[in-house]
């Protein structure tokens, strides 16, 4: 009889604790928006940008995921859970998973890569987002990090948007080619920017759709003519991204671009800054500025998020601008100093004498008209927006900050990259192997039979 009440009583209790189970996951489910984000790079949160944009939602959005057997496992999970973290917070979002091999049509409908691409679809306008350029390589070998939120974010807000920003970049003086800038100029599209290069010599005018003519690492001159032009949009509602670039005989060379930038009291002082105490990583020509306190900095001030300048111009305001009052944007340590003699500077014999500018450099600048709007953005360096170190540290955030402060673009998305999950690797043995086989797949279940049929035995006799 005891037995009997025992064992009923075992049974009521496992019923029970299987119904509140049952129950407690029914309540969960229930609860969409309750989550608890364990994970060390916290993947399964959103950012604050990304909450907005998918609140301000106004339309249904279709987003598509298409991979093949080209597709890393590993990237696929990582972009399908990011998806679906997206779905849960949005109604306005449906998603599909397609395999190019068993739906090639799809493939041919969307042209996509075979390497995994994700398409953000709503009515005709649609945004294509492979997987490759969601990883960033990290510090270290086997580390990467995860820019796929920033990159899902950006085209939901793209198709959101109802406004377009037409920007010119001029071409013909040597500057840096858009093609070597090619993640700049994908981020800006990404933004709802028409990015197009400019040859005033062929064109013969600024287009009247030009929100924002680009000047970037001109190694050459502009002539009298297209310095007209400049100054007759610039007189106008025109806005100027100016980033100089290095040449060793830009003291002579740059008439013109001298008297775009004296128009808002900004003297290029043709010098080089130089930091002798610069960390071990990078040599003295490597500058990593201080930033002045501006709203194009903040962020990247409170995420201390550093930028890289290399052969970086000096810049100064002599005489301020009444009409365009402007703010140090960048500037160098006081032990910097700003190398005049560029001949010493090409021969690596540079040293710091009398007729070199001495430190704190100031090496960008932000320039406002008298109403408090966004007029100019003037910077001593241009590599940093190059393919090779854009992606480097808070280049990318400098860059694209700086470009939406001039278009007052005070809602940009910028999300940070994170840290992907850590690949873990062991280095074993072929016995060691075996050894863990044999011991998880036969040793370890037949002890817990043995000893778990052994405490069954002595209660069935005691």
């Amino acid at each position: 009889m005891n037995k009997w009440i025992r064992g009923t009583n075992a049974a009521v209790l496992s019923l029970a604790v299987i119904g509140i189970f049952i129950v407690l996951t029914i309540f969960l489910n229930s609860v969409k928006s309750l989550q608890v984000d364990l994970t060390q790079s916290k993947k399964f949160t959103l950012s604050e940008s990304t909450e907005n944009t998918l609140k301000a939602l106004d339309k249904d959005v279709h987003i598509m995921s298409f991979t093949s057997d080209q597709t890393d496992p590993f990237a696929k999970r990582q972009v399908v859970d990011l998806v679906q973290e997206y779905k849960k917070r949005s109604g306005k979002i449906t998603f599909d998973e397609y395999d190019l091999v068993k739906q090639p049509s799809m493939a041919k409908q969307y042209e996509v890569d075979p390497g995994g691409t994700i398409i953000v679809e709503s009515g005709t306008q649609k945004k294509s987002i492979g997987f490759y350029s969601m990883f960033l390589p990290g510090q270290q070998q086997g580390e990467y990090q995860f820019s796929g939120e920033e990159k899902l974010t950006q085209a939901l807000a793209s198709l959101n948007s109802k406004e377009k920003h037409k920007v010119y970049f001029l071409s013909g003086h040597q500057e840096i080619p858009l093609n070597q800038m090619s993640v700049w100029k994908s981020s800006l599209e990404g933004e709802n920017y028409e990015v197009a290069e400019l040859n005033l010599l062929r064109e013969g005018k600024i287009p009247d759709d030009a929100e924002a003519l680009f000047i970037i690492g001109a190694r050459s001159d502009v002539s009298d003519k297209e310095s007209d032009l400049i100054k007759e949009y610039l007189n106008g509602k025109g806005k100027l991204y100016a980033a100089l670039g290095f040449d060793k005989d830009m003291a002579t060379k740059w008439k013109n671009i001298d008297a775009l930038l004296a128009v808002y009291g900004i003297k290029d002082q043709h010098a080089v800054a130089i930091e002798p105490k610069q960390s071990v990583l990078f040599d003295p020509l490597t500058i990593i500025p201080e930033y002045g306190y501006h709203d194009i900095t903040k962020k990247l001030s409170d995420y201390n998020l550093l930028t890289m300048l290399t052969l970086a111009v000096t810049l100064n305001v002599d005489m301020p601008s009444a009409d365009y009052p402007s703010t140090v944007i960048m500037k160098t340590t006081d032990k910097a100093y700003g190398e005049t003699n560029i001949d010493l500077l090409t021969k690596n014999q540079s040293k710091q004498d009398a007729a070199d500018i001495k430190g704190p450099l100031n090496l960008g600048y932000a320039v406002e008209t008298k109403d408090n709007k966004p007029k100019a953005v003037v910077l001593g360096g241009s590599t940093f927006l190059t393919d090779q170190t854009i992606s480097q540290q808070g280049n990318r955030d400098f860059a694209m900050n700086s470009v939406g402060w001039l278009q007052e673009q005070k809602e940009q998305v910028t999300i940070r990259p994170r840290p992907g999950d850590s690949i873990q690797q062991a280095m074993i043995t072929g016995g060691q192997a075996s050894s863990i086989f044999y011991g998880t797949v036969l040793l370890f279940p037949i002890l817990f039979l043995l000893i778990g049929g052994s405490i069954w035995w002595r209660r069935r006799r005691g």
